[in-house]
């Protein structure tokens, strides 16, 4: 099982409200454990109200946390989904922004988990099914949009590509899982 956590910055034209973001990633086989934190002024956040879980687009509009997951050996990527709602969303695109459709991936039921001065959302996801994932190393890039209390949003990654915000772009896949052993 490889774990992969991460610190992640806003970009430096949206800031975001008064908080510090840690994400983790861990892999068992074709197994993927994200698990993000956010604490520090977590009423400056906008949260979303709970909701039915399962399946909603457009979850990216507000407080999400989402990750990007890629091979080196194809365009071809997964986005996911995670609000604070619980509901949750993932995509499969066939190239940079090219071909999405809904991926055969779903998140494990999560809700978040308010601590002291934080938030911490986890989940599970079996990306087996998703093609050009299965059994290859990955190119993860574990970002969250952030809605503040006045309703300005602000992008968080790992990494950010010069320019706009745009977690599709590569320079957002910052970090490595290798493949399972015996794959």
């Amino acid at each position: 099982m490889d774990a992969m956590p991460s610190n992640l910055r806003p970009h430096v034209s949206y800031p975001g409200p008064a908080v510090a973001i840690e994400a983790e990633a861990t892999r068992a086989g074709d197994r993927l454990q994200l698990t993000y934190r956010v604490s520090g002024d977590v009423a400056g956040v906008r949260w979303p109200a709970p909701a039915e879980p399962g399946r909603a687009d457009e979850l990216w509009r507000h407080t999400c946390f989402e990750a990007f997951v890629a091979t080196a050996d194809s365009e071809a990527y997964c986005e996911i989904n995670l609000s604070p709602s619980g509901q949750w969303a993932t995509y499969r695109f066939t190239g940079y922004r090219l071909g999405m459709e809904a991926a055969s991936a779903e998140a494990g039921p999560f809700s978040p988990q308010v601590e002291a001065a934080a938030l911490v959302l986890a989940t599970e996801l079996d990306l087996g099914g998703v093609a050009d994932l299965a059994g290859k190393p990955w190119r993860l890039g574990l970002t969250a949009v952030i809605e503040a209390a006045n309703g300005r949003v602000s992008y968080w990654s790992v990494g950010h590509p010069t320019g706009k915000p745009d977690f599709h772009h590569r320079d957002c896949l910052a970090l490595e899982l290798p493949a399972p052993q015996g794959s």
